[in-house]
């Protein structure tokens, strides 16, 4: 029998080592280490992007269901969903403005909700509850909020993923729609683990915040429509600090979305409090996800938003105390809230400071995050390509949006709307990389004093793409919440599709087709450019989770080399 005199020191400190390594690994939080997400299932199947997926809809009494679309009040259907049935479902009415808009028209064509769980708890596709089908109002370009989620996603920001669908109703062609994952309890286990944080989407007005608002919106009440509307918005949906009342918060606490304690407004309203004085940022902001988050949101131009006149439109995220941002809601981007000068919106400044803002002030608060801010932008600009994601989108639905029996516009206003969006991403590019650069003027008044030197949008009609059409609506979008002229756009329009995207078939070329949409052959590969983007469902570990595995796997072997040392000199 072996013996070594140092045999127990040397087992001991094995296991004392293991143990201190398996403790590391499970609070890696706080050294810095982040949970990873998880892969649920659905990412992979319909939020596919590589091809047009098809849901069916089979209800008894569709027209009933479709005059209680107002109300958002869910009734029972039957949805299949690319040849996978899910019976027993509930579907409603959906949107904010968009609801009273399609009433408006005399049209039928609502965006719907669908809740997998409604009837039964135990329900999902495949570990998703809920998806919104979006009708593609005001986007005559059928694509700006598709753009603006892969972008978001490309560029690293937690987003909703979205896919195209083509819906029939009892066997009969409805439309192109974009299904797009809800901002729920799905989405929040994919992008921070099981042990998610609260989420909250805060809102001031009578209409932008979810189920309910919108039903009764009149545009005439909006600014510059005549209906006295007081745009601007309270202080707690700026994310402003009020004082310690949680009363104080009620735009952000009555819209909660995950279950919300005292506690848990009480951590809220102390981060709230260090961001309005720009102190501890690093402790109550997770700054890189909201760096990357106003990049993509700046460039996009959006003035239906946070950094908009009506400051809605987007989720507010707390875990420990720290805040960020999740986009929602980017069908009027692109500068088409307004629809303004399109010199003034492919010029948005990039270093506007909005005082009033903190979640976006805080940017310039300090020259470091300032510089950051501009670093991820190039980053941005280089890594993510917006034409290539525009041109892969028109040959998927070209053939679906001239058989689409419900779209809101012609397809020819289609083919436009898509050249103009290619036109404004392209001269937005240009325009960004000149503020960075220094030849642009980055804020308002330095563009008052230097108008000759932005980039100019002669032919670019912004109204092309699909607009809010209801004038002196406030800035374009970007971070320019107030009112700012540029010089005035030319007349004209860009009428060729993009380089190397043959042009789709004519409306005429499909009428009278029914049933199920032309099959497009075997599906196709599409991943839009971009460092730490991958198709859904094959999501690149991050650094953090990396680490994770290693100290995991560091543990493990400093255990088995004290059990082999052990047996080894064993006595």
């Amino acid at each position: 029998m072996s013996t070594h005199k140092y045999m127990d020191r040397v087992c001991a400190a094995a296991m004392v080592l293991s143990l201190l390594i398996t403790l590391l690994f499970m609070n890696g939080e706080a050294i810095g280490l982040q949970p990873a997400g998880k892969v649920i299932g659905y990412e992979s199947r319909l939020f596919d992007t590589s091809r047009v997926h098809t849901v069916e809809i089979v209800m008894d009494d569709w027209d009933g269901f479709i005059e209680t679309c107002q109300s958002e009040e869910y009734s029972s259907c039957n949805v299949v969903i690319d040849g996978e049935s899910f019976k027993n479902v509930g579907i409603r009415g959906k949107g904010n403005t968009s609801l009273s808009s399609v009433a408006a028209m005399g049209s039928s064509r609502y965006s719907f909700k669908i809740e997998f769980d409604k009837y039964d708890s135990t329900k999902s596709y495949h570990g998703l509850d809920k998806i919104s089908l979006n009708n593609l109002i005001q986007d005559n370009t059928m694509m700006k909020d598709y753009l603006t989620y892969q972008m978001m996603n490309a560029f690293g920001v937690p987003s909703s993923l979205s896919s195209f669908v083509y819906i029939t109703v009892n066997g009969e062609d409805w439309g192109l729609y974009l299904a797009v994952e809800g901002v729920e309890e799905a989405f929040l286990q994919r992008n921070y683990g099981s042990d998610y944080g609260e989420l909250y989407k805060p809102d001031s007005m009578s209409f932008g915040g979810g189920r309910g608002n919108g039903r009764d919106f009149d545009p005439s009440d909006m600014p510059g429509g005549g209906g006295g509307f007081r745009s601007g918005g309270a202080a707690d949906v700026k994310l402003q600090y009020i004082d310690d009342d949680p009363d104080s918060y009620t735009n952000i606490f009555d819209s909660a979305k995950t279950s919300v304690s005292n506690g848990d407004q009480a951590r809220l309203i102390d981060s709230l409090k260090s961001l309005s004085s720009y102190e501890n940022l690093e402790e109550v902001l997770d700054i890189e996800p909201v760096l990357r988050y106003f990049v993509v949101h700046n460039f996009v131009v959006n003035g239906d938003s946070y950094t908009g006149n009506m400051i809605h439109n987007y989720y507010l995220y707390e875990e420990d105390g720290r805040l960020s941002m999740i986009p929602w809601d980017y069908n009027l981007a692109f500068g088409t809230f307004q629809a303004g000068s399109a010199d003034s919106a492919v010029n948005d400044p990039i270093d506007e400071v909005l005082s009033d803002r903190p979640m976006q002030a805080w940017i310039f608060s300090d020259e470091a995050y300032t510089q950051r801010y501009h670093e991820l932008y190039a980053e941005f600009l280089n890594t993510v390509d917006a034409a290539q994601i525009i041109n892969e989108a028109y040959a998927l639905i070209a053939e679906y949006a001239a058989k689409d029996p419900t779209k809101f516009c012609t397809y020819e206003e289609f083919e436009t709307g898509v050249q103009a969006l290619h036109a404004f991403c392209a001269l937005r590019k240009e325009s960004v990389q000149g503020q960075l650069a220094g030849t642009v003027p980055s804020t308002s008044e330095q563009q008052k004093v230097q108008g000759d030197a932005l980039v100019s949008a002669d032919g670019l009609e912004l109204s092309d793409m699909g607009t809010m059409n209801n004038g002196g609506m406030g800035g374009p979008g970007g971070f320019g919440g107030g009112d700012r002229q540029g010089p005035p756009s030319a007349q004209g329009e860009f009428d060729e599709i993009p380089d190397g995207v043959e042009r789709g078939p004519s409306e005429t070329d499909t009428q009278g087709e029914a049933g199920t949409p032309p099959d497009r052959g075997p599906p196709g590969t599409f991943s839009p450019p971009g460092d730490g983007f991958a198709p859904p469902g094959e999501q690149p570990a991050s650094t953090a989770q990396q680490s994770a595995v290693i100290l995991l796997a560091v543990s493990v072997a400093a255990l088995l080399i004290g059990l082999l040392i052990a047996a080894k000199y064993k006595r």
